[in-house]
């Protein structure tokens, strides 16, 4: 497969910083925003600690660790694969490339028309900021794709934080360009199981990331 790019104006690179609150991002204007994973984070936390105690700090953080790790390979391989590197699995890891391998499928037959890959963007009205995976036409529409890894298949309602994350970079990019974006597609590599996809209205989920991102502001006094 030999995706077609289309040329953007560049967006501006933030810088970022890991604070006791998570990660920030200061914008060109020399604002700091959390970013997106770091403010939808508090969706998740009661449920990471209680796994955490369940299992143990030890085989927790060692499990994290490694989620993180094959998850931030795989989205090299995805960039590089869309890029048309013709070396783009060169020195990869056989898992990695196992678990790229579901997505690839998705890829070659739904995507293409690509407008921009791993471009930072940020929100003056939502005072966010963050990095999207990839904006291009899928299924011929133009929409904010973001690529997951998991240790096993995932339920609708188990996703709310990745299509809230989506709607975010849809706001921000049409904060920054005045373009909409009303699809994602959040595509998902489990373990031992078939790649999925969940896809949607970005505008539907607005209301839901304007109370999370109220509550992430209330919980960290800002």
């Amino acid at each position: 497969m030999i995706f077609t790019h289309i040329p953007m104006e560049a967006m501006p690179e933030l810088v970022d910083e890991t604070l006791a609150s998570g990660r920030t991002y200061q914008t060109p204007d020399g604002n700091r925003y959390p970013s997106i994973t770091t403010v939808l984070k508090i969706l998740s936390d009661e449920g990471i600690k209680a796994w955490r105690d369940r299992v143990g700090k030890e085989e927790s953080s060692k499990v994290l660790h490694q989620a993180s790790v094959r998850g931030t390979k795989v989205h090299e391989l995805a960039e590089r694969y869309i890029n048309n590197d013709p070396k783009w699995d060169r020195g990869a890891m056989p898992i990695n490339l196992f678990t790229f391998n579901g997505l690839r499928s998705i890829l070659d037959s739904r995507v293409n028309n690509i407008m921009a890959q791993e471009v930072p963007l940020y929100s003056d009205k939502l005072k966010i900021a963050g990095r999207v995976d990839l904006i291009a036409e899928f299924d011929g529409e133009l929409t904010i794709i973001d690529f997951k890894t998991a240790r096993k298949a995932k339920k609708e309602d188990w996703v709310i934080g990745y299509r809230l994350q989506a709607s975010f970079y849809a706001a921000a990019f049409y904060e920054r360009t005045g373009i909409p974006i009303r699809k994602y597609a959040v595509l998902i590599s489990p373990d031992g199981a078939e790649p999925q996809v969940f896809a949607g209205n970005t505008y539907e989920n607005i209301k839901q990331l304007c109370d999370v991102r109220r509550e992430y502001y209330n919980q960290y006094g800002i």
